[in-house]
């Protein structure tokens, strides 16, 4: 039976520390927040690889290093209220949790959506279009948006508070490259910190460009 107490403790020295995730309070989450309750019990030997798991119906949890970098980046603090965009089996939501902040999750796949709920007590998972965020709970400090995607549509970035910040994986033209920006005067610009391999969120898909 594999240890995963070992294992989180290896996932802290061999991928987020040479990663260059420093920030102690997200390092800390990470090496506390039991990853092998957020994968189907068929891939729990795999929960704390550098590759994303599979989660069922294409999805994929990220890699530790990888939201561990995007957590980081997004400078996370206790009081604070976030959206995660994709919550999957609900494990970013929960690192959110754990430190402290107030966490609405929104998912699209029933499957998924019941492992969260059940895998991430005290956080509020919402089944919704991912595309749309979740405007009734609206504004929020800080939107993660767990997975790949082409574009972040502007339905999302209003979400945030003024200097709130928000996080994603921009897939450009099939290179992933992890991104963050924050809302300055109702415009987020957005900076590219990595390249990484993350799996793709669906609904994200860039709008066709008009041409004669």
């Amino acid at each position: 039976m594999q240890d995963f107490a070992v294992a989180r403790r290896a996932m802290v020295d061999s991928q987020l520390r040479p990663e260059g995730v420093a920030d102690a309070a997200v390092v800390n989450a990470l090496a506390n927040l039991p990853r092998e309750k957020f994968v189907p019990a068929a891939a729990r030997a795999l929960a704390y690889g550098d590759r994303p798991v599979p989660l069922g119906n294409g999805r994929l949890l990220t890699p530790p290093a990888v939201i561990g970098r995007l957590l980081s980046e997004l400078e996370p603090r206790s009081g604070e209220r976030a959206l995660v965009v994709g919550a999957g089996s609900g494990y970013s939501a929960a690192l959110l949790h754990s430190l402290g902040l107030a966490v609405t999750a929104v998912e699209s796949d029933p499957a998924l959506l019941a492992l969260a709920r059940a895998a991430a007590p005290g956080i509020d998972v919402i089944e919704g279009d991912f595309s749309r965020g979740y405007p009734a709970a609206a504004p929020y400090d800080i939107i993660l948006i767990d997975g790949a995607v082409e574009h972040i549509p502007e339905a999302i970035t209003a979400q945030l508070v003024e200097g709130g910040r928000i996080a994603a994986a921009l897939d450009d033209r099939g290179v992933t490259r992890l991104a963050v920006g924050r809302n300055a005067g109702g415009r987020v610009g957005l900076r590219t910190i990595a390249d990484a391999e993350v799996g793709r969120l669906p609904g994200f898909k860039r709008p066709t460009a008009f041409t004669f």
